[in-house]
């Protein structure tokens, strides 16, 4: 994080909060009715499915509407953060932390926007593979936030609320443009196509067994593994947009290499049809352009090949049409709970509309015309959320610095604010009925004390090393400067003031916030 003003602080986040952990639910345990258990999914999607529980519950793992939750498993970019729960009484998962703070010392929305400031820090540190990663409760407690007085958090977090809520404004805009993008290319294939309507008169058909030189046929799917050195394969991902992707995430490498005359070998201009997927892609295409040689195509797809460009071309925009898609999802085969497919003979028995004249080329132009001009408008609608990304970014690095202007004097000294947060602890059974408390309290946000801070041990210092310190600035200072010129800790150097001023060492001087040596007051 950038630096920040004089009157901020820096904690780690277990001094602010205790972190305490959801209960791992049996699946035996899951029930139709209850209490919903909040999975790391509720979080993400408030549409999400929940399952419930019905059993006794201890205090800690309730959940009310205002708690902070942060989740700390699951998938780097889309798992990991903290939440203020607004979905009414639940009970906690696994996974996730329920995170109590006083909240008459710190704003939980605030709190919040300053631990997921620490996100790309806490998932560079997280333990795990390349999919599933998780952070530490260590980890998590010894990351540093800054810490402004507390009404300045709460100005802060107003003005954050004002800021986002636009961007999201015009987040869901653009969402909406990207839709009608895409409903709008629908439309132009749909117009190219027609209906698939046998019995219209003017209709003239083919099957795509008749329209293709070779297939369909199944791919390859052996072993693969991270030390693999085996020939590259595709992945579902590579072609379910309907074009051909051939980055790092949608390809990966075998164990095996078929030899050179192989039929898995893909060729430039081969078409693949996705044979099973979730039912939304399924039979989506793509042509492939890579190179020859270097890449085979898994069992879950089925490949055509068509000699002449323009009709391959024509085959692979029908096959992503409407139309198309809406006949072979028809015909799917699969139980519930497993994975749609289509074989062979469903493909081959795909009815083609065949364009008058047989000019192919022509259809296959205009559409990709059409598609470039739409293609413009939804590059720009790209630009545009990536810019509003850097954006909101640029605003919460600024808010979480200090660079709102949204100080006041009156707010007083974070410094001050950390040790009241110390001095604030009580017992972890207390911590644990922090929700049925503020619950049965009425006016709990404004009378909780709920932070249980594990002591810290006191750098090896001078009995009289404040009082030095203090005869070096001139015998006169706040308790904030001498504190910075301590180079303790914040708790360090309270307790250390404590015992010199009860020492006698230190003495409070007649202006406000001042400290004194005896012969200087």
């Amino acid at each position: 994080m950038s630096s920040f003003p004089e009157h901020w602080v820096k904690a780690p986040i277990g001094n602010v909060c205790k972190l305490v952990n959801g209960r791992a639910f049996k699946l035996s345990e899951w029930s139709d009715h209850g209490l919903p258990i909040i999975r790391i999914q509720n979080l993400n999607n408030p549409k999400a499915a929940y399952n419930y529980f019905n059993g006794a519950i201890e205090d800690r793992h309730r959940v009310e509407n205002g708690d902070l939750l942060f989740a700390w498993s699951g998938t780097p970019g889309t798992s990991f953060g903290a939440h203020i729960w607004e979905q009414g009484p639940a009970v906690l998962n696994q996974h996730i932390f329920k995170v109590i703070f006083n909240r008459d010392l710190v704003d939980s929305t605030f709190l919040r926007f300053a631990i997921n400031d620490t996100l790309d820090e806490l998932i560079a540190q997280a333990h795990g593979g390349v999919g599933l990663r998780h952070i530490t409760k260590g980890k998590l407690e010894a990351t540093e936030i800054s810490l402004p007085p507390l009404e300045e958090q709460r100005r802060i977090a107003t003005a954050l609320r004002v800021h986002l809520a636009r961007i999201s404004s015009i987040r869901s805009d653009l969402r909406d443009a990207r839709d009608l993008g895409s409903k709008y290319k629908d439309s132009i294939l749909d117009a190219a196509f027609g209906e698939t309507d046998r019995n219209k008169p003017s209709a003239e058909f083919t099957l795509l067994s008749d329209f293709v030189d070779e297939g369909p046929t199944n791919g390859w799917s052996p072993k693969t593994g991270p030390d693999a050195t085996g020939a590259l394969s595709l992945k579902l991902t590579a072609t379910t947009s309907g074009y051909l992707r051939l980055d790092e995430a949608a390809v990966k490498r075998l164990y095996e290499r078929p030899e050179e005359d192989s039929r898995y070998w893909l060729k430039p201009g081969d078409l693949l049809v996705q044979r099973a997927n979730a039912m939304e892609h399924l039979g989506a295409a793509a042509i492939y352009d890579g190179p020859p040689l270097t890449y085979v195509y898994p069992d879950l797809m089925m490949r055509l090949r068509i000699s002449d460009s323009n009709r391959c071309r024509y085959l692979w925009r029908y096959l992503n049409s409407g139309a198309a898609k809406r006949f072979l999802r028809s015909r799917a085969t699969g139980t519930a709970g497993n994975m749609p497919k289509i074989n062979g003979e469903t493909l081959r028995s795909l009815p083609i509309p065949l364009p008058a004249g047989g000019n192919f080329a022509e259809v296959v132009d205009r559409i990709e015309r059409n598609f470039a001009d739409m293609d413009s408008v939804l590059q720009a609608t790209e630009s545009s959320a990536s810019a509003l990304s850097l954006l909101e970014k640029a605003i919460l690095q600024q808010a979480l610095c200090g660079k709102l202007g949204t100080a006041d004097k009156a707010d007083g000294s974070a410094a001050d604010l950390l040790l009241e947060i110390q001095n604030s602890s009580v017992s972890d059974s207390a911590l644990a009925k922090s929700s049925n408390s503020r619950l049965a309290s009425g006016n709990s946000l404004r009378k909780a004390k709920e932070i249980d801070m594990a002591s810290r041990v006191r750098a090896d210092v001078a009995a009289d090393h404040l009082r030095v310190t203090l005869i070096g600035m001139g015998g006169a200072t706040s308790p904030r400067d001498l504190w910075r010129k301590s180079e303790m800790t914040i708790d360090e150097f309270y307790k250390q003031l404590r015992q010199e001023m009860g020492d006698g060492c230190i003495l409070a001087g007649a202006g406000q916030d001042e400290l004194v040596i005896p012969d200087a007051s």
